[in-house]
């Protein structure tokens, strides 16, 4: 085969010997003081050279004398990117007539191919100069971002920061869902408890050491129904706070905007479903934990003594552990039942796959998420129940024990307020992390990013890019 002219080092052998023929056109070009060669070389590494011999610094660039062919450049060498510094030196890589830069060779210099009518320093592009390389090999091009998230797998951190920039970035919508469930959970709450449940009579008697068996069974059974109470008021604000904010976070991946209305629109067909499996999770729970102490309870009515309390304990251990890896395989059902338009038991399953493989990831995010939420929650709530026991003449006791006595309407109200704080900052982020989660599992299993960037109007998006993300 031909080299192409100009590529190869001065004092090589071409690839093809023209034998009685001159060379052609786009061979190598001559000093302007010698005429053309003819005749036949000699068998060889190379062809006859004259002894007198310009020195190696002063061949001419491409396109030197005039009349002369113009050549084409050498490859360029590997820059910094690629690899280490070449060795410096006189004809070495570095040096003059070598590779590196300096009159004569491949870097930057007047008429070379890193200089003023070259190839630029580096392997860009240099005044007049024929278009470089690049400054070394950049890694794969960024991924499209379109919304709060880029539409690839996430880091742990990616996630946290989306939840945060969807309440930064949407919070008129954000925050109006999060106050306006936190305050009517909340005045249902602070009338339920200075209405209905009395706290004093309670207290009273589970503190009093000669209240009979009936009336300590009958105190115990007020104190775990108002608790219920409460727990199913905040349940329902929450079912409603993150069905509300998941359509609203699943917008902001793509970058839209989406109204209360709107997102109240999309997602009041699946309450009732997201009821039932926010009912189900608990009780999948309960029974595991159950199933734990039962061989516990059994031997105890057999009469095995402290033995069966040891073994209870050791079933409750191990039941509860049970119940916690079944919390976290089932932690992605609810945006699986809202997102998809999944069943209670569909979604249980999507959850399964796709947490399957990826456990202590989705563990570890949740938790982390769970813990940052009740900081934020704690920095706000302490100070405003500090303050209510204050205000309300109590002291201290009723900020240690809620269940000491009356509250009083001003330490319900205070501490009510700074409840709704707290659930207004938290719920947004406790929302945005699940959904997101889910979001990251499907574009690692599923390549889920390719239509979440048609959805978003990306344009050219994945194309070459097969099946779901390697890795996954």
């Amino acid at each position: 085969m031909n080299d192409t002219p100009g590529w190869a080092a001065p004092g090589s052998a071409p690839s093809d010997g023209q034998n009685g023929q001159e060379p052609p056109a786009s061979g190598p070009s001559q000093p302007a003081d010698q005429p053309g060669q003819t005749g036949t070389p000699p068998s060889g590494p190379g062809p006859k050279w004259s002894k007198e011999q310009p020195p190696p610094a002063q061949w001419p660039a491409p396109g030197g004398p005039q009349g002369a062919p113009p050549q084409a450049p050498p490859p360029p060498p590997p820059g910094p990117g690629w690899g280490g510094q070449p060795p410096t030196g006189p004809g070495g890589y570095g040096g003059p007539g070598g590779y590196g830069p300096g009159p004569g060779g491949y870097g930057p210099g007047p008429g070379q191919y890193g200089g003023p009518g070259g190839y630029g320093g580096g392997y860009g592009p240099g005044p007049g100069g024929h278009p470089g390389w690049g400054g070394g090999w950049g890694g794969p091009p960024p991924a499209a971002k379109p919304g709060v998230i880029p539409l690839r797998p996430l880091g742990v951190g990616e996630i946290l920061d989306g939840a945060v920039s969807t309440m930064r970035t949407y919070w008129r919508t954000v925050l109006g869902i999060s106050l306006t469930v936190a305050v009517v959970t909340q005045i249902a709450v602070i009338l339920l408890q200075g209405l209905v449940l009395d706290n004093s009579t309670t207290a009273d008697t589970l503190n009093d050491p000669d209240a009979t068996v009936d009336e300590l069974t009958r105190a115990l059974g007020d104190t775990v129904i108002g608790s219920g109470a409460v727990l199913l008021i905040t349940l329902l604000g929450t079912i409603v706070a993150t069905a509300l904010l998941t359509t609203v976070t699943s917008r902001a991946v793509l970058g839209k905007s989406v109204t209360t209305a709107e997102a109240w629109s999309d997602a009041r067909p699946q309450l009732l479903k997201l009821l039932g499996l926010t009912l189900l999770l608990p009780l999948i729970a309960s029974a595991a934990v159950a199933v734990g102490i039962l061989p516990g309870i059994l031997l105890g009515l057999a009469g095995g003594g402290d033995g069966a309390v040891a073994l209870a304990a050791l079933g409750g251990l191990a039941g509860g552990l049970v119940a916690l890896w079944l919390m976290i395989r089932f932690s992605l059902a609810s945006p699986a039942l809202m997102l998809e338009k999944q069943g209670i038991l569909k979604s249980l399953t999507r959850s399964t796959k796709l947490v399957r493989g990826s456990w202590w990831r989705v563990f570890g995010i949740q938790l982390l998420a769970t813990i940052i939420a009740n900081i934020v929650a704690s920095i706000i709530v302490i100070p405003f129940a500090v303050l209510a026991s204050a205000v309300s003449g109590n002291g201290m006791s009723s900020f240690l024990d809620a269940g000491a006595g009356d509250l009083g309407w001003t330490f319900l109200v205070v501490s009510g307020i700074g409840s709704v704080i707290g659930a207004m900052l938290t719920f947004p982020i406790t929302a945005g992390v699940t959904v997101l989660l889910y979001i990251d599992q499907r574009i690692r299993r599923e390549a889920l990013d390719l239509d979440l960037a048609r959805a978003a109007g990306v344009q050219g998006y994945g194309t070459g890019v097969p099946g779901p993300t390697p890795g996954s």
